[in-house]
């Protein structure tokens, strides 16, 4: 069985009504579906990590094959699974990347093409204004060190909680509030700088 990851669009971060009444119509969570769910949050997730589109596709699909595994767990432990495998499987491919870079290879090019994974709405002027909002944000979660990012995207953006995020992170919670606290004060600079 191979799952595909595509990019998220902008349906894919704000269900619509007729969504969210046919998840409630059906009571028995399924792995596909909460894969299906979660893939394109997971995207982002591992694309700011990694910063390449095709190794965030990666790393979210082998993130997603090695749940296979976990099926017959009960399905409220999928969500702290699922982020543990794709934070490690980030790490992984981060640490082979420097590898590879510093001794193997010249760094490859930069691509240039952007983060495009906002569909266009009615009104422009606001799609593009959420675009530029989100790359905005990208790059300053870019810039933070990777225990900060990992926090902050977990605890604001995936919106778990403390105790989970400490799971997924492999450290205590006070290290999460404390890497939290410190992505949200660098994050407050540097998007007042761009202002």
């Amino acid at each position: 069985m191979l799952l595909r990851v595509n990019a998220p669009a902008a349906e894919d971060r704000f269900p619509d009504a007729a969504t969210a009444a046919t998840a409630a119509a059906d009571p028995a969570p399924t792995l596909e579906r909460f894969l299906a769910e979660i893939g394109p949050r997971a995207f982002r997730f591992a694309e700011l990590g990694l910063r390449q589109r095709e190794d965030a596709l990666d790393a979210v699909q082998d993130a997603m094959l090695k749940m296979l595994a976990y099926r017959t767990r009960p399905a409220p432990e999928w969500p702290p699974l699922f982020w543990s495998v794709l934070r490690s499987r980030v790490v992984d491919l981060q640490r082979r990347r420097n590898f590879r870079l510093r001794w193997l290879l010249p760094a490859p090019a930069q691509d240039s093409g952007g983060i495009d994974w906002i569909d266009p709405g009615p009104d422009p002027a606001r799609a593009h204004d959420g675009r530029e909002g989100y790359a905005r944000l990208a790059t300053a979660l870019a810039a933070l060190p990777r225990r900060q990012r990992e926090a902050f995207t977990l605890r604001v953006l995936e919106e778990l909680d403390v105790a989970t995020t400490a799971r997924v992170m492999g450290c205590s919670e006070g290290s999460v509030k404390t890497h939290l606290s410190r992505a949200r004060t660098a994050l407050q600079q540097q998007l007042e700088d761009w202002r």
